[in-house]
Parts: C-alpha cells; structure tokens; sequence
C-alpha cells in the first residue's frame, strides 16, 4: 500500500502533463493487477486516462482488475463525457460474465445507450445473460465455452481447441455436445495431451460422461457449494433439456463465497448487507442500515426492561438479585451466540442440512447441560462469596438486613439453578432458530447474534425471577 501512494504522484504527474508514452510503458511494464493497484487513488477521469495510454490489448484486462465500484464509476463518467462508442468497446471486450455483472451494476440509462452498440452477437448474449435473476447460475455463466463434437479423434479435438482458444477464458474442460448442442461428456486437455501419441483415438472413449451441472435458475450459493464439494475449475450450466449454456469459473465462484460470507458477516453483528465496500457507502446509507438492526434490537431490550420492571417489587425484597443479573443474562446470550454461529455456518457449509433437527436437538441439549453444569458450579461459589462480602458492618446492617434480608446458603442456589436453565436455553434457542429460519425460506444468517442475545435476555431475567420465587422465602 506504501508503494501504492508513493507511484500516485508520479502518475499523476503523467496524466496532467498527457505523458502517453510513459503511461503506456507504466502499464505495460506491470501485471495488469499491480497496475490496478497503483489506480486506486486516481478518480474515474484520470483511471480513464490511464486505460486511454494502455496498448489496446492491455485496456479490457486491466479495466478487468479494477475495484467494481470504480469500473461502475469510469463507465458512468465517460457515458456522462459522451464518448459510449469507447467505452462500449472496452466493455464488449470483457469475459461475457463479467461484462453482465458489471451492467447489473450501471444505471439503466447508460446500459439502454451502450447496447446498441455492441456488435450484433455480443448484443444478443448480452440480452440473454441479463434476463437471468441476479444471483442466479445464469447470471454468473461465461458463453465462451471450449465444445467439441463427440465424432472428433484427438487430434481433431487438439486442432479444435487452438482454433477456439482466443476466445476462451479458460480450456482446462472442454465439453462434449451433440448436433443439438446438448451435453454428452466432459474431456480435459490434460486427457488429449496425455493421447497425443495416439491422435486417431476418439475422444468418445476417453471422455467423462457422468457430469456434474447446475441449472441456470440455480441459487448462485448453491453453485458454489456444489464447486467447492467436487473442486472443480469450473461447472457448466445446463438447461432442462440438458443443453450446453455456458460454464461458471472458479473466480466467479470466489467472488459468490466472498459476497456470502461478507453477508453473513453484516449479519451476525446486525447490520444490513452493503452493496459496496465501507469507504464507499454513503454514510446516510450505513447508517441507515445500521439503525434498522439497531431499532430492533433497541426494542429487544426494552422488553427486557420493561421485564424486570414486573420484578422491581422482588428486587426490594431481596435486592442481592439484582447483583447476578448480568451474570445471568450474559451466560445465556453468549452460549446462545455460540450456538448459532456454529449452526449457521454449518448450514453455510453443507455440514447441517434441516434434515438434521433432531441430531443438532440432542447435540444442543447435552452442550446445554455440559456448559450450563459447569457454569452453574462456578456461579455457586461465586454467589456466596458475593453475597457475604457485600454485607455492610456496624449499627446499620441491623437495619438493612431487616429491610432486604441476605440469602441464606438454600437461597443461594437460585444463581446455579437459573445458570444451567438459562445456558440451556440459550444453546436450544441458537441452535434451532436458524434452522427455523431456513425453513421458512429466509438467511440462517439474519438470525444474529445480537438478536439471539436479545431473545435470551428476556428468556433469562423470567427464568431467574421464576426460580427466586420459588426458592426465596421472601419473595413467597
């Protein structure tokens, strides 16, 4: 990053003085990612001018590199500047997927004057991809797909990849179709290198034909769970009539696994997913989505206030309560968080499905009692020692043990008992409401810690006021 910004005046300097020639050569002299690093500190115009100065066969490559919200800005810049016949070149140029995600992204009005011109085809694909749900498998595909006909021998194949190859993004699959276009099998290039000895063999023999596909309409999370259980480079997308539709790439699947677990993040601490980066959300915005998770669980605990307002008259009588309070409450919300991250990410992974319930019930119960057991033993001794140090000295404690006698060592086990109900409570809670969430068709993920929290709070002070009642002879 110090490099970074000690590049930026020089560059700088170059674009104000339209150094051309040593832009190209900076460009040039770099892998296009670093160059995009450098590009950082430079506004839309100036990255413009930078992507200008680039040898042509440089430009979509490190366009390509650029951080998405600057490319949305460059886009809508030189749309605004009034030159869409360059900038419409340089987004054609891009991989077909990369090209939709980055349409998703700019207004409506500057893609309805950049379409018309893009080149018949590319318009037509273009069309077609951005019909497709965001945040579907058909969103997320590439259409430059390596296919080769199942009646070609290795050496036809061999000869049909190199003729293929500059459009590709990627050769390490190369998928077999029929006349219809449908998928028969899959073939690597390590499988014809491996035969080029031996080109007159059909590539119908050495071709996989169980293979694995996800349908267009597919959840792009599910796609990338079914990625990663098979580590494959890529998947190809398939429609119900099981034609070759395009593949979706090990980097989009990066960039889906990224966006989920960037969303669950945003989640778990109760705050609405950003469509940006931090520094690039306006701030009324983040706040905005922050104060709605806030206002809720603002009224969380102001149930849990208004709780131990209905307990304000057995405070009185027994005021050492008040002094486990957080104790109580803490130990539950904390067990309750654990429990459902562990669930959520679970989910996440494919490691629970809701099938499940009965099996994350049972394990629950027995972390609840465990936890709680050892929580509650610890909380004893805790209690009495607090109970007995607090008791004043002198004239006075006459008086104030009349008004809110201390506890005796029975009454002491209100803390344990409430400690193991509550922290049995809290692993029961997070571990099933995410399942209950996923159920109903919602994110795990928006069951949060905070709100889990929450819900144990109030679950926790009725709890510990229910057991002192019982147990405390001066709350009877």
């Amino acid at each position: 990053m110090l490099l970074n910004t000690l590049y930026l005046p020089e560059l700088r300097e170059m674009i104000a003085s339209d150094d051309r020639e040593g832009l190209r050569d900076f460009c040039g002299a770099l892998h296009p990612a670093r160059v995009a690093e450098f590009m950082e500190g430079l506004d839309a115009q100036e990255s413009w001018r930078v992507l200008l100065a680039a040898d042509p066969e440089l430009q979509t490559e490190l366009f390509g590199y650029l951080d998405p919200q600057k490319q949305t800005e460059v886009v809508h810049n030189v749309a605004e500047a009034g030159d869409q016949q360059a900038i419409s070149r340089l987004v054609v140029d891009m991989p077909a997927d990369d090209r939709v995600d980055l349409l998703y992204r700019v207004d409506n009005s500057v893609v309805d004057e950049l379409l018309p011109l893009f080149p018949r085809d590319d318009r037509h694909e273009t069309l077609r991809l951005l019909e497709f749900p965001e945040g579907t498998a058909g969103s997320k595909m590439t259409t430059e797909v390596a296919k080769l006909s199942e009646k070609l021998t290795v050496r036809e194949a061999l000869e049909e990849i190199a003729h293929q190859s500059e459009d590709l993004e990627t050769i390490f699959y190369l998928y077999v179709v029929d006349e219809g276009g449908r998928l028969q099998g899959l073939v690597s290039a390590r499988q014809l290198v491996v035969h080029f000895r031996k080109p007159d063999t059909p590539i119908a023999e050495l071709m996989q034909r169980d293979v694995v596909t996800v349908r267009a309409n597919d959840d792009q999370e599910a796609v990338a769970e079914k990625v990663a259980a098979y580590d494959f480079l890529a998947i190809p997308v398939v429609d119900d009539e099981r034609k070759l539709l395009g593949i979706i790439t090990h980097d989009d699947i990066i960039d889906v696994l990224r966006a989920e677990a960037t969303e669950d993040a945003h989640l778990a601490v109760g705050v609405a997913p950003l469509e940006g980066g931090y520094l690039d959300t306006h701030w009324f915005t983040l706040a905005w989505k922050r104060g709605m998770w806030l206002a809720i669980l603002f009224f969380a605990a102001l149930l849990t206030a208004l709780a131990l307002r209905n307990y304000e008259g057995d405070f009185q009588k027994a005021a050492w309560l008040v002094l486990f309070i957080p104790l109580v409450i803490s130990s539950g919300g904390n067990s309750g968080s654990q429990s459902a991250t562990l669930v959520i990410r679970g989910l996440t992974d494919g490691d629970v499905r809701l099938g499940d319930w009965r099996r994350v019930l049972k394990r629950e119960l027995v972390m609840g009692l465990c936890l709680g057991t050892t929580l509650a033993t610890a909380g004893y001794f805790c209690a009495v020692l607090l109970t007995r140090s607090a008791l004043p000295e002198g004239a006075d404690a006459v008086a104030i043990a009349a008004e809110s006698p201390p506890p005796t060592m029975g009454e002491v086990l209100v803390v344990p008992i409430t400690l193991l109900l509550v922290v049995l409570c809290g692993t029961l809670s997070g571990g099933v409401l995410p399942l209950v969430f996923q159920r109903l068709g919602l994110d795990p993920a928006l069951m949060s810690n905070a709100l889990v929290a929450g819900i144990i709070d109030i679950a926790g002070i009725i709890i510990y006021m229910t057991v002192a009642v019982w147990m405390v002879s001066g709350l009877g």
